[in-house]
């Protein structure tokens, strides 16, 4: 069956520099490159690239970033079926990155600011699986996951960027992925565990908290699920937090048990940040698996 993805669409200026600038700098980098991003598109990708028949549903404009955009979601063969055409910029983030691999990112939203509710699906049936995150308005959010939980579908949110807590949306949730941040921002706590436990309270039946190089934790009523950090040189970690969610919901989608795609989202989210970009960074379902083969 088929994954749902509503969510963000985005151009990404990537640029290499010494070191991320701080406030009021300005820092030299290298060549800037242009590629497809934004958080609903990545984890589209992500999933489709690990083996799942995957819907997007989101916006880009009509300018000079929409073919750059959507370059990824078409080669990764995403349908696009619910792709809206809106009379806004394609959505654009500026991201610098160091040589250490971490980053930041600023983005303008564009067209994704400008999806409604009405622009969701109406018709559900087909589909098992619906990912969202934090890049649209959050009544269309929100919406998408009264929709897919009234149908029946296993709603997965990847709570990112941070935002204060929409206990309408996490009643509505099956799995919350979060990293550290994020989670912090939910729950005002500083301690993983304990924080991840009492967002069940909520609505959701697992919490995965991802800890970059630490790995992940999972918590749910009955388990704490830890795993390691696949080691990997680290290149450029954007995209490594949504290559996670869209691998995890494709092992899920397939019918893997949640251990078992735990394990390969951790695996694939590595094997992103070992190169450049987002979803130019991606693995295959069968550089995933020979990875984990490698690791066992």
């Amino acid at each position: 069956m088929s994954v749902l993805v509503v969510g963000s669409v985005n151009a990404d200026v990537t640029v290499r520099a010494e070191r991320i600038p701080a406030p009021g700098e300005t820092v030299l980098g290298e060549e800037a490159r242009v590629s497809p991003g934004g958080k609903g598109a990545n984890q589209a990708v992500a999933a489709a690239l690990a083996g799942a028949r995957v819907v997007l549903c989101g916006a880009v404009g009509r300018d000079a970033f929409r073919e750059a955009a959507l370059r990824g979601l078409t080669r990764a063969g995403v349908t696009l079926s619910y792709l809206h055409d809106l009379d806004a910029p394609t959505g654009l983030a500026l991201i610098t990155v160091a040589p250490n691999g971490e980053n930041a990112i600023t983005v303008a939203s564009g067209a994704n600011a400008h999806v409604t509710p009405a622009h969701l699906p109406q018709d559900w049936e087909g589909f098992t699986h619906l990912l969202l995150q934090g890049e649209l308005p959050p009544e269309v959010t929100r919406e998408a996951a009264r929709r897919a939980h009234a149908a029946g579908l296993t709603v997965v949110l990847n709570a990112a960027p941070a935002r204060d807590p929409d206990p309408d949306l996490l009643g509505h949730t099956h799995h919350l992925v979060v990293n550290e941040h994020e989670l912090a921002a939910l729950t005002g706590g500083v301690e993983v565990e304990a924080d991840a436990r009492s967002l069940l309270a909520g609505g959701p039946q697992a919490v995965t908290v991802t800890l970059g190089d630490q790995g992940s934790v999972t918590v749910t009523p009955e388990t704490i699920f830890r795993l390691p950090a696949h080691t990997v040189t680290p290149m450029d970690t954007t995209g490594a937090g949504d290559t996670f969610c869209g691998v995890l919901v494709a092992w899920l989608a397939d019918g893997s048990p949640l251990p078992d795609a735990l394990r390969a989202a951790n695996v694939a989210a590595a094997l992103a940040c070992a190169r450049m970009g987002a979803q130019d960074a991606m693995p295959e379902l069968e550089e995933i698996r020979a990875a984990q083969a490698q690791g066992e």
